[in-house]
């Protein structure tokens, strides 16, 4: 995480964070989030049926590869100094581009996109972030997240 000043927050817009550390996606992980989602659908929790598909065996749910991005954004994101409090604003875009294997790696890369002042104290900061699969030329998704700082 990069704590700034408020006044250099603008100075951000463009400029990449960098990338988070890899995390594993077990088959533990893919199960659990079947159990709290109800989305028991094969080609996540049953590995003999998915080998049978193109994929070649159980991949991560999209929905639980974007929601790795409040533990892995937490190592790369821009936060102002003076933080009371932070929230999910939404996201502009997003898009699952390749499927997560189970037994993969990811990390998320960060770059801000817009920071704006909605109300004194109140920053909304726009960035984009692409979950990478190593060894994988295309990302998990592109997003495009907002986040508003209260200071």
């Amino acid at each position: 995480m990069t704590a700034v000043p408020v006044s250099e927050l603008k100075s951000y817009i463009g400029k990449n964070l960098g990338h988070s550390d890899w995390l594993q996606i077990d088959q533990e992980r893919v199960n659990q989030f079947a159990e709290c989602t109800g989305d028991h659908q094969f080609i996540h929790i049953d590995e003999e049926k998915a080998k049978q598909t193109p994929f070649g065996g159980t991949i991560a749910h999209g929905f639980l590869s974007l929601s790795l991005l409040p533990v892995l954004s937490s190592q790369i994101s821009l936060r102002p100094e003076g933080l009371k409090m932070a929230v999910n604003y939404g996201l502009d875009s997003l898009r699952f581009i390749q499927p997560v294997r189970v037994g993969s790696r990811v990390r998320l890369h960060s770059e801000v996109l817009d920071v704006t002042e909605k109300k004194p104290g109140q920053w909304l900061v726009k960035a984009r972030s692409t979950l990478e699969i190593e060894g994988v030329d295309k990302p998990a998704f592109i997003a495009e997240g907002l986040s508003l700082y209260f200071v």
